[in-house]
C-alpha cells in the first residue's frame, strides 16, 4: 500500500529531526521508503509568532493487511511513537513542534475511524476534543495546506486522492495563488547516501 506522510518541525535543528524521522520510518518493520520530497521552509500557519517550519513528505510502501483501516491505524500509531521519541511535548494547536508526523493518504482508501490509544496525539490525554478526533484519510486539511501540498507534489503531482476532483499539483497551484511568494520555499534535496537534505 502506498502511503504519504507529512513531516514538520520548527524547534531545534528541524532538518536533522526530519531526516532522523525518515531513517526511523525506513527501518520500521513492514515499511519501505519509496520517495522523499525536497525540504521546504514554510511560514507558520495558524499561530504566526513562532519560528518558520521545515516540512517534507515521504512516500512509503507499507503492509496494509486485509483491512486498510487497521493498516492505517497501525501506521499512525508508529508515527505517534516516533513523535514521542523525538521529544514532542504537549502544546497549543498549530504551535511550535519538535516533530509532527501526519498520515496524508493511504492507498486508494477513504478512512474515517475511531483512533486507537496508540494513534492519539499527546494532547488527547488532556483535551477531550482531541481525544475524540477520528482518523480521517485523506487528511482533512490536505487540500488547504500549501506546506503539505508543495512537498507532496514533488512525489505525486498527478495523484487524485480518494474523494477529490483535482490532482495534488492542481491543488498546490490553487492554494499557492492565494499565499505570499515566500510562504513555502524549497531549501534542500534529499541525499540518499548521507540520509540528509542538502
Amino acid at each position: 500500500m502506498r502511503a504519504y506522510v507529512g513531516l514538520g518541525a520548527n524547534l531545534g535543528d528541524a532538518a536533522t529531526t526530519l531526516a532522523r524521522a525518515v531513517t526511523d520510518l525506513a527501518t520500521s518493520p513492514g515499511v519501505s521508503v519509496h520517495g522523499i520530497s525536497r525540504l521546504y521552509a514554510t511560514e507558520p500557519w495558524g499561530v504566526t509568532d513562532q519560528p518558520e517550519f521545515r516540512n517534507a513528505v515521504v512516500a512509503l510502501d507499507v503492509r496494509s493487511g486485509h483491512d486498510p483501516s487497521t493498516g492505517a491505524l497501525d501506521l499512525l500509531g508508529r508515527l505517534k511513537l516516533l513523535e514521542r521519541l523525538a521529544g514532542r511535548q504537549r502544546g497549543r494547536r498549530w504551535g511550535p513542534r519538535e516533530l509532527d508526523l501526519d498520515l496524508l493518504v493511504f492507498g486508494r482508501h477513504r478512512i474515517d475511524v475511531e483512533r486507537t490509544r496508540a494513534a492519539r496525539s499527546l494532547e488527547a490525554d488532556t483535551d477531550p476534543a482531541r481525544a475524540a478526533r477520528r482518523l480521517q484519510v485523506p487528511h482533512r486539511d490536505l487540500g488547504d495546506r500549501l506546506f503539505v501540498l508543495a512537498p507532496m507534489a514533488d512525489l505525486a503531482p498527478r495523484l487524485v486522492p480518494p474523494g477529490w476532483h483535482e490532482t495534488i499539483e492542481t491543488a498546490r497551484d490553487r492554494v499557492a495563488a492565494s499565499e505570499s511568494p515566500d510562504a513555502v520555499r524549497a531549501v534542500g534535496r534529499w541525499d540518499p547516501g548521507q540520509a540528509v537534505w542538502r
